[in-house]
């Protein structure tokens, strides 16, 4: 028969860390709809982690978003379309293969996107302001290490 400190106490800790990782998800996935909202009231927020992706180059082959993103060319290519309609991303010439096309935040894209981000990293320091900086690498560590596990 397990103790509270022998066997049990793992199970319960995970239970209670699986818990926590699906109200997160939750309130990241309506963050997630907030911040597409913010950088345009038309864009779907399953849209957004491909602006993100975007945002941290100067342009992506669609396979290698699919394989980041992990979903289907068919599902990216109407997330595209869908981004692009709102004049939010593009489709440009891949300098390297004439027969490829890139995917890139158009500049209206990218400035939207920067407002958004500047918003949110403010809102996230006026609330960490109060946590002990130890605390918040501590956290960044911690949750870096559970993604990595995740994977």
């Amino acid at each position: 028969m397990p103790d509270s400190v022998g066997e049990a106490a793992p199970g319960v800790a995970a239970a209670a860390l699986e818990r926590e990782v699906l109200a997160l998800w939750r309130r990241g996935r309506s963050h997630m709809a907030a911040s597409a909202r913010a950088v345009d009231p038309k864009l779907d927020p399953v849209c957004y982690p491909l602006l993100v992706l975007l945002r941290d180059a100067d342009a992506i082959a669609m396979a290698d978003l699919i394989g980041v993103l992990g979903i289907e060319k068919s599902t990216l290519t109407r997330r595209i379309d869908s981004a692009g309609r709102l004049g939010l991303v593009e489709r440009i010439p891949d300098p390297y293969d004439a027969r490829a096309r890139l995917v890139a935040l158009t500049p209206e894209g990218r400035r939207r996107l920067e407002e958004q981000r500047v918003e949110t990293f403010r809102r996230w320091r006026d609330r960490l302001a109060l946590w002990d900086p130890d605390d918040v690498r501590q956290l960044a560590t911690l949750m870096h290490r559970l993604g990595d596990i995740l994977d």
